[in-house]
């Protein structure tokens, strides 16, 4: 195999090469988390955020860095899972069940994303994410995610492919 070569380093990523192949790599963290978080009344929590990149608001599951604060470098992924649902959300969870873990986008970077399910939901903050972030919290009725997700997709704002796996995680 080829030497990796660093082309580019920020806070948060780097690209890189290796032969002719560019990517991106998580730099300062030590993993990604995503959070299936459905209350004891049966609603989905979501939420929609503005994303640089695409331009425009995106529904999304709960998640983020693990390690990625001064502090939390090694973070267990689980903790991570705990803190972001908190953040994001305001909702606290009585248990955080590691689900599974994959590929964001295999060919664009080297990021995996553990997919955890949060029980026993109870709020006890506003959420809204940190001070960088101006994130809006949803909670759907199970039964009715897919009809709302359609219309906020015909409406003209992104949705996480995470979503859709979050669905079925929630629904079994």
């Amino acid at each position: 195999m080829d030497e990796k070569e660093v082309v580019a380093k920020g806070r948060f990523l780097q690209l890189v090469k290796i032969g002719r192949w560019e990517f991106a790599e998580r730099v300062n963290s030590s993993g990604a988390v995503a959070i299936v978080a459905v209350t004891d009344e049966g609603r989905l929590i979501l939420v929609e955020q503005f994303r640089v990149p695409l331009g425009k608001r995106s529904i999304e599951l709960p998640a983020g860095l693990a390690g990625d604060d001064a502090g939390t470098l090694g973070e267990a992924l689980a903790n991570a899972a705990t803190r972001e649902l908190l953040e994001e959300t305001g909702y606290e969870a009585a248990t955080m069940e590691y689900l599974t873990e994959g590929a964001s986008s295999a060919g664009l970077t080297n990021e995996t994303i553990a997919l955890f399910r949060a029980r026993g939901l109870k709020r006890v903050a506003a959420g809204g994410g940190d001070d960088q972030e101006e994130i809006v919290v949803h909670e759907i009725p199970l039964a009715e995610a897919p009809a709302w997700i359609a219309r906020q997709q015909a409406a003209g704002t992104a949705v996480d492919l995470k979503v859709f796996g979050g669905l079925w995680y929630a629904g079994r």
